[in-house]
């Protein structure tokens, strides 16, 4: 008996002692499954957080951007930030500040106190250059880590600050070229083929290419169409007039109306984007994108390039200038009525020379409003011109179902609508290049880019767009106006709008004062449009104020970009 029980109690413990030899092989094959799973076929993508643990993030700095000429116009610079890692303490703080505190320029006593602060780590110096980081790093102190970064930095300070904008690394905000052209300055062709540590120290294998490795990862560099001497010209001269007059604001666009390059932008308030922090947004707006206003008499020119182009008059269309017109319930009167009551009939130079409001109403009244509503449209006004800056606005046109007598009469002189300097700039231009309009743009593109991002649009024919070429620079020639030159014959006409009030109902007492403008007029190079806002004194009108820019901005353009004369 007891035998019996003694041989069954060993089958038990022989067949529990299978079972654990099975399960402990089950549980060993399972393991061995799991452990091929995770390191063969990586279930978990084991390998790619790896791979993401050893790949610092990269330090990629913004490519660099230059004026047409080479001039570096924004450009990122390398500094570094001071730190002091409490755990890592091998020196004492007196030591330490000992050490660091002429090469910190801090005096040893404060720099004792900040390493005596209770946190993990210690801000020393923030933005240190590259001289002072080395200096430190001969030092091979452990427990002094220094953080590598870069700051956007503009060397030409304010010079054309609005087609720039600026770069805020922290918030990764941009403004100007720096927004439109963000994906090129930060595009890095060949990527990063290397691998680091979250510290950032590479970690080198077969293929690692110590070159690439050890040289900073860099954006595309952007070239503009700004040439700087010009640039520099335009600010300088719209400076003087806005200290002279007191204005609130200005700009000065020069562009060569043959391919849309913008050669000068300039903006007033200026601003310094080294210093974009401290700047208000009425100084960073570039208003010349964002706000409308009434062109004035500038508009004028649009008006008879609309009525040339549609057979309604030629060159030798003469008007009958009453010296003030009834149209609906308004009684429309040229400028100069009090001087120049009833001129009779006028031609069409004397129409730009004396910018009669009612030969205009004349002209326009010759196109039926859909007619009128329809060129308007094909020189750009009520859509944006596509430059690529950020921020344009579409400007103001009624559309034609929607104007009155009054309306369309007002239209003709500049009233009727709102438009941005960059409409009336793109519009102008349209004319000076034999009736093709070119979008206006900043930036130097390849064939490639460009053939997708400047467009042609044809307005007119070149028949029609020299018509009033020739009407315009007559104007001049004949003329007393200041910007009338010896050997250049210049395409032009000045303008003078009430500025709106804020809220659009009424007016103010202020007065917008342009001027628009192209040379050589026989063949076009350089199209320059000025306008000041609210110039005080007596005398404020297009030809007192924005016409002595024009003049001296044309004057020294002719020299830097040595235009030929065109005058016998």
């Amino acid at each position: 008996m007891y035998r019996a029980d003694r041989t069954s109690k060993n089958k038990m413990f022989s067949d529990r002692l299978m079972w654990f030899h099975i399960l402990f092989i089950v549980l060993v094959g399972l393991f061995i499954l799991y452990l091929f799973c995770i390191q063969v076929v990586d279930i978990k993508e084991y390998r790619v957080k790896a791979k993401k643990q050893r790949r610092a993030s990269a330090f990629v700095m913004r490519g660099s951007i230059f004026d047409r000429n080479g001039i570096k116009l924004a450009t990122d610079t390398v500094y570094y930030d001071i730190f002091a890692r409490k755990a890592d303490f091998t020196h004492t703080e007196e030591e330490l500040a000992k050490l660091l505190a002429p090469i910190l320029k801090i005096s040893q006593v404060n720099l004792t106190e900040k390493l005596k602060q209770d946190t993990p780590l210690i801000s020393l110096k923030k933005n240190v250059d590259r001289q002072t980081r080395d200096a430190i790093a001969k030092l091979s102190l452990l427990e002094i880590p220094m953080d590598k970064k870069s700051i956007r930095t503009y060397p030409q300070g304010a010079l054309a600050a609005h087609v720039l904008g600026y770069y805020n690394f922290d918030a990764d905000v941009a403004s100007g070229v720096e927004e439109t052209a963000k994906d090129k300055l930060e595009n890095v062709p060949n990527g990063i083929n290397y691998e680091m540590t979250p510290k950032g120290k590479v970690i080198y294998n077969i293929l690692t290419d110590p070159i690439v490795a050890t040289k900073p990862i860099k954006g595309q560099d952007v070239t503009l169409t700004i040439d700087a001497a010009v640039q520099h010209v335009c600010e300088k001269s719209l400076m003087k007039t806005i200290d002279k007059y007191k204005a609130f604001r200005g700009a000065v666009i020069v562009m060569n109306p043959r391919n849309g390059e913008i050669l000068a932008y300039a903006v007033y308030p200026y601003f310094d984007p080294n210093n974009f922090k401290t700047a208000t947004y009425f100084q960073t707006k570039n208003w010349t994108l964002t706000d409308v206003f009434p062109p004035g008499s500038t508009f004028k020119t649009i008006t008879i390039a609309s009525a040339m182009e549609l057979g309604k008059i030629d060159k030798r269309t003469k008007v009958n200038d009453t010296g003030k017109i009834k149209v609906g319930w308004w009684t429309i009167k040229n400028y100069d009525y009090n001087k120049h009551p009833n001129p009779g009939w006028i031609d069409l130079v004397y129409l730009f020379q004396h910018s009669s409001n009612v030969g205009s109403v004349l002209v326009a009244q010759m196109m039926n409003k859909h007619e009128y509503y329809d060129m308007l449209k094909k020189f750009g006004f009520g859509e944006k011109t596509g430059i690529d800056l950020p921020g344009e606005s579409i400007g103001i046109l009624k559309p034609a179902s929607k104007w009155d007598s009054s309306d369309h009469a007002s239209m003709s002189y500049g009233y009727g609508s709102s438009v941005t300097a960059i409409q009336m700039v793109s519009a102008v231009s349209a004319i000076a290049n034999d009736g093709v309009r070119v979008t206006p743009h900043v930036i130097k593109y390849s064939p490639e880019e460009e053939a997708i991002k400047v467009k042609r649009v044809r307005v007119m024919t070149p028949e029609h767009a020299r018509a009033v070429t020739d009407l315009l620079t007559e104007s001049v020639n004949k003329g007393k106006s200041l910007i009338k030159l010896d050997n250049y014959n210049i395409a032009a006409k000045t303008g003078t709008s009430i500025k709106p009030k804020e809220n659009g109902a009424g007016y103010t007492n202020k007065l917008y004062t342009s001027i628009v403008g192209y040379l050589p007029a026989t063949d076009p190079q350089v199209l320059i449009y000025v306008i000041v806002d609210s110039a005080q004194g007596a005398e404020i009108w297009g030809n007192t104020v924005a016409a002595p820019i024009f003049k001296e901005i044309s004057t020294q353009i002719i020299h830097i970009l040595n235009l030929q004369p065109d005058k016998v």
